[in-house]
C-alpha cells in the first residue's frame, strides 16, 4: 500500500518527534531544540493559571505546534461529562492553537469522586458503546480532532461476554468516530502482566485512526511491569514501536513520555533521536516544517 504524506481525514497531522512540555526543560525548549518537532501540553497544569508557567506555555505555543493531552475527561464513567471543565479546555486549547485533544480510555471518578488513577474498564460491548458517545460529544464540542490512548492496567474484569483489549477499543474508535493515541509501551506492558500477543494487539488496531504515539519507559516489579514514565525504553518496546510505525498508512506524531526521574533534555536526546530514525525510514520526508506549521498557525 502506498503511503500518503497528505493529511488523515477528521485526525490530525503527522508533525514528527514530540516532548512533553515540562518546566525543568522549559528555558532550553524555547531556545529552540532541533530534535523536537512539538509539544504536548497537559492542560490540567497550566490551564487558568498565571505567572511564570503560563508564560511559557503561551511562547511554546507560538514556537512550536501543540497538541494537549488531559486526564480530566473521565470518559469511562457513568457520571455525567463535565461541561464546564470542557468550555474552559476548549478556550484554553483554541487560544493556544492545540491541533488536538487526546484523554485516556479509562474512568478516573465515580458519584463526583475523583480516584486519582486512570482505572480500566470493562471490555464489553456495552461498555464501548457508552465511552463512544461520550467521545462523540466530547469532540464536536472541542471542535477538534479528539484521541483516546490505551492505558496500562493491573487487573482484569472477569465477565460475560468479555472482549479482547484491541477489540473494545476498535469498537470505540469507529464508533466514536475518534483517532487513537497508542501508546506502545502500554500495550507491551498489558501483554506481558496479562498474557496476551503485542503482534495480537497490533493486528487488531485500525491504524488508518492512529493520530499519535507515546513511547515511554517502564519499571520491573516483582512479576508485573509498572508503567511509570520514569525509565528508558527498553529494546522490546522499541522493536514494537517500529512494527507499529510500519503498519501507519500516513505519516504519524510520536512523543517521548518522560514523567518521572526526569533527567536533563539533553539525556534525552538520544531516544528522541532513535524515534525520529524509524519515523523517517517509514515516511522520508513525512514531518511538518516547524517554520511551515509557525505560518499556518500566525
Amino acid at each position: 500500500m502506498e503511503k500518503d504524506q497528505g493529511l488523515r481525514p477528521g485526525v490530525c497531522p503527522g508533525l514528527g518527534v514530540g516532548l512533553g512540555f515540562r518546566r525543568k526543560h522549559a528555558e532550553e525548549l524555547l531556545r529552540g531544540c532541533p530534535e523536537v518537532d512539538w509539544l504536548e501540553i497537559l492542560p490540567e497544569n497550566s490551564i487558568d493559571r498565571g505567572g511564570l508557567l503560563a508564560r511559557q506555555v503561551r511562547e511554546a505555543a507560538e514556537r512550536y505546534p501543540v497538541a494537549f493531552h488531559g486526564i480530566s475527561l473521565n470518559l469511562g464513567s457513568t457520571d455525567p461529562l463535565d461541561f464546564e471543565y470542557l468550555a474552559r479546555l476548549k478556550k484554553y486549547v483554541h487560544e493556544l492553537g492545540g491541533l488536538w485533544v487526546s484523554d485516556h480510555l479509562c474512568f478516573t471518578g465515580v458519584g463526583d469522586q475523583y480516584l486519582g488513577e486512570l482505572l480500566p474498564l470493562p471490555y464489553t460491548e456495552e461498555a464501548a458503546a457508552h465511552v463512544a458517545g461520550r467521545v462523540r460529544i466530547v469532540q464536536d464540542y472541542l471542535e477538534l480532532p479528539f484521541l483516546v490512548e490505551n492505558v496500562s492496567c493491573y487487573f482484569e474484569y472477569q465477565l460475560e461476554g468479555k472482549l479482547p483489549e484491541w477489540e473494545f477499543v476498535r469498537l470505540v474508535l469507529e464508533e466514536g468516530d475518534c483517532g487513537m493515541l497508542l501508546d506502545v509501551n502500554n500495550v507491551f506492558v498489558n501483554s506481558w502482566n496479562h498474557g496476551f500477543s503485542s503482534k495480537d494487539y497490533l493486528d487488531g488496531i485500525p491504524f488508518e485512526r492512529v493520530g499519535q504515539m507515546h513511547m515511554a519507559g517502564h519499571e520491573v516489579d516483582g512479576r508485573l511491569l509498572l508503567d511509570t514514565h520514569g525509565e528508558p525504553i527498553v529494546e522490546k518496546v522499541w522493536d514494537l514501536y517500529e512494527d507499529a510505525v510500519g503498519r501507519c498508512p500516513q505519516p504519524v506524531s510520536i512523543l517521548l513520555e518522560r514523567d518521572f526521574n526526569i533527567p536533563e533534555l539533553e539525556e534525552l536526546l538520544p531516544e528522541l533521536r532513535r524515534i525520529g530514525e524509524v519515523l523517517d525510514r517509514s515516511f522520508p520526508g513525512g514531518r511538518f516544517a516547524k517554520g511551515a506549521m509557525a505560518e499556518e498557525k500566525a
